[in-house]
């Protein structure tokens, strides 16, 4: 995530380019800060969370957001008008109409996949949005169900980028008129995967081609009733996955999932290896990991231990430590990440993540945002979920 209300576009002309992935990397203005403002890799541009900071009301920041996220796709040879996803977080569940006023007018149509949560954000920031694009010239298809209502909200269901679908943040909703489908965790999770599996359809996809996937509950006690459903829509090999704790844009609404999915003909599921190289075992929920064409997706790692209670430097350090043993065990190492989430609970406790996480990565930093959300491990106190290309 960016702490800064501008990019300076100068410093984001400076770009790295590694020949085993054709990797571009555009540093933010503020060296300090261990991310990246945008990477480029296997024909996506990744953008880091941009932070809204100064303005007092969440139509100025959501403006400042955009302007921002604009000028660094320029820069990268991209526009808003190619972005495939975008992740919206908002601080205040009542800012969500006036977000949506200035959002929708960034786009004349074509609008890009969306996934908006609740989550607490850093400073005084009142929205944060990453993003990932297609280069100019690139595909960009938009996809939705032909039986299905448009989307009340400025958003696609899914944008189609060459083999990969982003899927919007999907809600328990009927698509034919988009009324509410109310019920506990089970009935909503239901619905939810249930209209994934339709928008997938539309695009030529199904379940067995998401790759990588995040779960957002309102709920952490109804955590295994999610993972209960969850589990039937994918019997083998599931996606990587994160879930935290966020709250949707509205309170009719309990669980959210955003997917993306490959088609490609290496897939591959990895299991984090243990800390002495045994196999470790495997979790019914998730892979640690899923090896789709040029792409690693890691799913969300947690760091805690019976020893590293309330220590968030330790946490973030064993976290990256298996996050480690998972690329090198598919193959891929450090130098080939180019994009990522940390959910930090406590976001006091950001700088002390970061020198764990810059202590990993050394340089070349991938794009990030970092936001507030609730954990599911006890005494988890950071999880951190990777993209990597190779």
């Amino acid at each position: 995530m960016r702490l800064f209300p501008a990019l300076a576009l100068a410093s984001l002309a400076i770009t790295m380019t590694f020949a085993q992935s054709s990797k571009q990397v555009w540093p933010t203005s503020n060296a300090s800060m261990p991310f990246s403002a945008a990477v480029k890799a296997d024909g996506l541009i990744y953008v880091s969370g941009t932070l809204g900071s100064g303005a007092a009301d969440v139509k100025a920041q959501t403006k400042q957001v955009l302007d921002n996220i604009s000028a660094t796709l320029k820069t990268a040879g991209s526009s808003l008008a190619n972005a495939a996803s975008m992740t919206v977080y908002l601080k205040n569940q009542s800012d969500f109409a006036a977000m949506n006023e200035v959002y929708r007018t960034y786009w004349t149509k074509d609008l890009p996949a969306r996934t908006t949560v609740v989550v607490p954000l850093l400073n005084e920031g009142l929205v944060e949005i990453s993003a990932v694009a297609v280069p100019d010239g690139g595909q960009r298809v938009v996809v939705n169900p032909s039986e299905w209502a448009a989307s009340p909200n400025p958003y696609s269901y899914a944008i189609k980028a060459g083999n990969t679908v982003y899927l919007a943040g999907l809600i328990a909703r009927n698509g034919k008129d988009n009324s509410p489908i109310k019920g506990d965790m089970a009935t909503q999770t239901k619905a939810v995967l249930e209209n994934g599996a339709a928008v997938l359809k539309a695009a030529g996809f199904g379940y067995s081609d998401v790759a990588g996937a995040r779960v957002y509950v309102s709920d952490q006690a109804a955590f295994q009733d999610m993972n209960n459903v969850y589990r039937t829509f994918f019997p083998t090999d599931p996606p990587a996955r994160a879930t935290v704790k966020a709250l949707m844009t509205s309170p009719d609404y309990i669980v959210e999932i955003t997917m993306v999915a490959v088609k490609a003909a290496n897939r591959s599921a990895f299991t984090t290896p243990n800390a002495d190289g045994t196999a470790g075992a495997k979790n019914p929920n998730l892979s640690s990991a899923i090896r789709t064409g040029n792409r690693l997706y890691v799913a969300g790692i947690l760091g805690n231990t019976a020893d590293n209670k309330g220590d968030i430097k330790a946490q973030a350090a064993e976290s990256l430590a298996r996050i480690g043993r998972t690329l090198k065990a598919a193959g891929y190492d450090w130098k080939d990440v180019v994009d990522g989430v940390v959910y930090l609970p406590d976001l006091t406790k950001f700088n002390d993540m970061n020198t764990s996480y810059r202590e990993a990565f050394g340089k070349d930093f991938p794009a990030r945002a970092t936001v507030g959300a609730g954990l599911m491990g006890a005494d988890a106190a950071v999880e951190i979920m990777l993209t990597a290309v190779k």
